[in-house]
């Protein structure tokens, strides 16, 4: 008698495709699946050989997924999730969702939230996929995302606001006590600019200060918004950033708001979600939880 399933890949070589594909690194993947690097790069070749298709591109520092490999990661991705859900049908899982968020929302507004959420929903488990590449909903099984910038943000999507912009000039209360009077002018004086991808300074100044600013002093550049805080925290200089980003510091007084003015943009913080859910229920109700939290 044939067996139906004779053509099949294996099962181990298929999770480490699967795996792979969302990390885009066989190093990371190796650490979710509890083997060796090698050992997921062998599964990869394996499969790639099994099925005769070159299924990643090898780069110096990451992978990317060949076309075939995207076609066929939807497939492998949808076949372990019907997996899972017959597994759950005989053995209730907590649920899970993936939500995708860069690393200074996730670090200075969602971790210091978690508690509250966990509390009320004890029966979700949550992914968090702190990232400053955008993440992809299919391909990296993403529930929700937080995205900065302004709708639309892509065919198929949805996009909720969770809160606009809004920038403000923060310094270390204790430096602030130690180093006198805070000058009239953002642009005047002896502070140091903590600068990062999203702290348009130059802007701030023209249209915050009370007159022509002097010319820029002294500045610190940062590659992510959580660095230029910390830098501000430990005193290092004043930042320019999401107003609640910082709220929580500022309300312990671990940060001040060293010039009184706020700048408003007309982006925001939106939440994203494709409008076709896998759990609508969840998602629905993680989404009510952000913005009310």
């Amino acid at each position: 008698m044939s067996n139906p399933l004779g053509s099949t890949p294996s099962l181990n070589a298929l999770r480490a495709f699967e795996v792979a594909s969302r990390h885009l690194n066989f190093r990371l993947a190796g650490l979710e699946l509890g083997v060796t690097q090698g050992a997921v790069a062998q599964q990869i070749r394996a499969l790639e050989a099994d099925l005769g298709l070159k299924l990643f591109e090898r780069h110096p520092r990451t992978l990317a997924l060949t076309q075939n490999g995207q076609r066929y990661v939807v497939g492998v991705r949808r076949a372990f999730e019907m997996l899972a859900e017959a597994t759950q049908g005989l053995r209730p899982e907590p649920l899970r969702l993936t939500v995708s968020v860069t690393p200074t929302f996730a670090a200075k507004w969602l971790i210091p939230r978690l508690a509250d959420y966990t509390r009320l929903h004890p029966g979700v488990d949550l992914r968090i996929l702190a990232t400053e590449r955008l993440s992809h909903f299919h391909t990296e099984a993403v529930d929700l995302a937080v995205r900065y910038g302004r709708p639309p943000f892509g065919p198929g999507l949805q996009a909720d606001l969770l809160f606009e912009e809004c920038l403000v000039a923060v310094g270390s209360a204790k430096w602030l006590d130690g180093s006198g009077p805070v000058p009239a002018a953002p642009g005047a004086g002896r502070y140091v600019l903590l600068h990062d991808s999203q702290s348009p300074w130059d802007r701030y100044l023209e249209q915050c200060a009370e007159h022509a600013p002097a010319p820029p002093p002294q500045a610190i550049w940062f590659n992510q918004t959580t660095l230029a805080i910390d830098a501000a925290l430990t005193g290092q200089g004043v930042a320019l950033v999401q107003k609640d980003f910082v709220a929580q510091d500022l309300s312990a007084g671990r940060l001040v708001q060293i010039f009184p003015h706020a700048m408003q943009t007309d982006a925001g913080y939106y939440l994203v979600s494709p409008r076709k859910q896998r759990q609508p229920h969840a998602v629905a109700e993680l989404k009510h939880w952000l913005s009310g939290a």
